[in-house]
């Protein structure tokens, strides 16, 4: 009788272990299914059925015309993403927008005297007295940007604009684009064959002269009710190419672009994420 026992003990253990190894090899059955999560935009724009993508502050290499250029691509894109109606208009020159605004501020009153009487004494300086700071007239680089900035926080300037084409969301900011070169290692896959004939591929490091261009859009969502700023952002996107090639500039802007307009969007619709769902049978 313990020899029966044993016995069965043994073949149960057998047949275990051989169920076991079963259903490893051919592994649980799965199957993907599609999954979507909704992000819901930065912004509230229940109080906007109209959208105006005003115009940038631009500036970089004279190549591409980064106003137009960037107010046409956002437009075509809310057109066919946004719930909002996008206003056909001309791209505000916005350069000369803040030229006038800053030369304004800096000259003085009219003198309305009239008659004989003589003209008042100078007025003395004062300590509050502020000169307005002279505009960049190229825009090379950022910090040539920073003196417009005050154009943006003018809420009686587009608060006119958001009158004349009846209260919209307003786009507008500034947009960079420069050349860049950059020189350095880099790391690069290069495929080698023993003396069998056996392929590998080793990482090698090389030194490599490289040009692109930058991207730096500021985004700046304004209130056209009361010309005041709700919302804005800023990015950086870079491209570099080999030396030996030869990329229009206006088509770099795009690729670029084409990596900052899901951002854009995430501002004013509902966007999606897709992916699968691995679930077990």
């Amino acid at each position: 009788m313990p020899r029966a026992r044993k016995s069965r003990r043994v073949l149960g253990a057998t047949l275990a272990a051989a169920t076991a190894a079963i259903l490893v090899a051919c592994g649980p059955t799965t199957y993907e299914i599609p999954i979507e999560t909704p992000i819901q935009p930065k912004l509230d724009l229940s109080a906007f059925q109209r959208v105006l993508i005003a115009g940038f502050v631009a500036g970089g290499t004279s190549d591409v015309d980064t106003n137009q250029e960037t107010v046409r691509l956002l437009r075509s894109q809310l057109r066919s993403k946004s719930s909002l109606r996008v206003i056909d208009a001309d791209a505000l020159a916005l350069l000369e927008v803040a030229q006038d605004q800053n030369k304004g501020a800096a000259d003085p009153p009219a003198d309305t005297t009239k008659g004989d009487s003589a003209a008042p004494a100078p007025r003395a300086a004062q300590a509050g007295d502020r000169t307005p700071t002279a505009l960049p007239q190229q825009i090379k680089e950022e910090k040539d940007l920073e003196p417009y900035e005050r154009l943006f926080a003018n809420t009686a300037y587009w608060k006119q604009i958001g009158e004349e084409y009846q209260n919209p969301l307003i786009v507008t900011g500034t947009v960079l684009f420069t050349s860049h070169s950059r020189s350095g290692f880099v790391s690069r896959d290069v495929e080698q064959f023993d003396s069998l004939g056996r392929r590998r591929v080793v990482p090698v490091r090389t030194y490599m002269e490289r040009t692109g261009f930058i991207l730096r859009p500021k985004f700046i969502f304004i209130d056209g009710r009361t010309g005041a700023t709700m919302y804005s952002e800023s990015y950086r996107e870079e491209v570099l190419y080999n030396a030996s090639q030869t990329t229009p500039a206006l088509s770099s802007y795009f690729e670029l672009m084409d990596r900052l307009v899901p951002n854009f969007l995430s501002a004013l619709s509902t966007q999606k994420i897709r992916g699968t769902r691995v679930l077990l049978k």
